[in-house]
């Protein structure tokens, strides 16, 4: 069998955190065992977290968007509670787990939201699989036709990543200095006071357990995933899921440049700038995006 679902918690070496409504769960799906918070009944809806963070980054939309929604939060292989395994980072091993989660999860068919990193595997399973999927809300990340002229001026945003992405260093800063982490939440928000100390803390001390998951994620990005948006791997391929590109006034990591221009490349994509917001949504503005939500999926039952 090649997934299995369970309610039973697994020793962790880190208590889950308080989340009001959320319930928790561990799935087997393709040699890993993932964790998986759930909030709400009703139209399923899968949430992608994104990178320094796991499933407590949704915390925050699903106090707003639960009612008549069951929210489907599952930590990234490697992330948060989900077991480690060597390999499986890249983009399509990413996409294989979750459509094998939705499997096991009894899904045919659901809403998807992803933010940063959970973003980019979500365009990626938009591609794969569109008959799944019935509309896919995109946080703080840019469509993969962005061309050379939209990029290239932004680089200097992915400044980070040189810490993150080599074998041994990058697990190095991440697990050893905590710091880093730190600073990336601080200063990736407008406002630096949104964020809670026990957030920060949280979201630090799962980064450091879960360094290797972030290293081998970002150095899959850098082999395989950059070289093929160079060679326009993407173009010959059509977004046909209704999609909301949403994204914040002040990301810096994600400028509003970089999410214009898809809309010949799909059938219905819409891009709306969130004013005075920076790159992570889901906390700075967890309001927006549950708007979104209810309007891209309805209200519920």
């Amino acid at each position: 069998m090649a997934s299995s679902t369970t309610s039973g918690r697994p020793s962790a070496p880190r208590p889950l955190p308080a989340a009001e409504g959320a319930e928790h769960r561990w799935v087997e799906v393709r040699g890993a065992r993932l964790h998986v918070a759930e909030y709400g009944t009703g139209r399923p809806v899968l949430l992608l977290h994104g990178f320094p963070q796991h499933w407590f980054a949704w915390h925050r939309v699903a106090v707003l968007a639960a009612a008549g929604h069951r929210l489907i939060c599952p930590d990234l292989r490697g992330f948060g509670w989900s077991e480690q395994t060597r390999r499986g980072y890249d983009i399509e091993g990413l996409s294989d787990d979750m459509l094998a989660l939705m499997d096991a999860l009894g899904l045919d068919r659901v809403g998807l939201v992803g933010h940063d990193w959970g973003a980019h595997v979500g365009f990626r399973l938009c591609m794969r699989a569109p008959e799944r999927f019935s509309g896919y809300l995109a946080l703080n990340m840019a469509h993969p036709w962005a061309r050379h002229r939209a990029i290239l001026p932004n680089l200097w945003r992915q400044w980070y990543t040189a810490f993150i992405e080599y074998p041994v260093i990058g697990k190095a800063v991440l697990r050893r200095w905590p710091a880093f982490t730190r600073f990336l939440l601080r200063h990736q928000v407008a406002d630096r006071s949104v964020w809670q100390v026990s957030e920060v803390a949280e979201f630090t001390a799962a980064t450091r357990v879960g360094a290797h998951a972030g290293q081998a994620m970002f150095w899959q990005y850098v082999v395989r995933d950059i070289p093929a948006l160079l060679r326009g791997a993407w173009r010959g391929h059509r977004l046909t899921v209704p999609t909301v590109l949403l994204g914040g006034e002040r990301d810096n990591v994600i400028s509003p440049s970089m999410l214009a221009g898809g809309e010949g490349h799909a059938d219905d994509l819409t891009v709306r700038i969130v004013p005075g917001a920076g790159h992570f949504l889901p906390r700075e503005a967890p309001q927006a995006v549950a708007e979104a939500m209810k309007e891209l999926f309805g209200t519920g039952r």
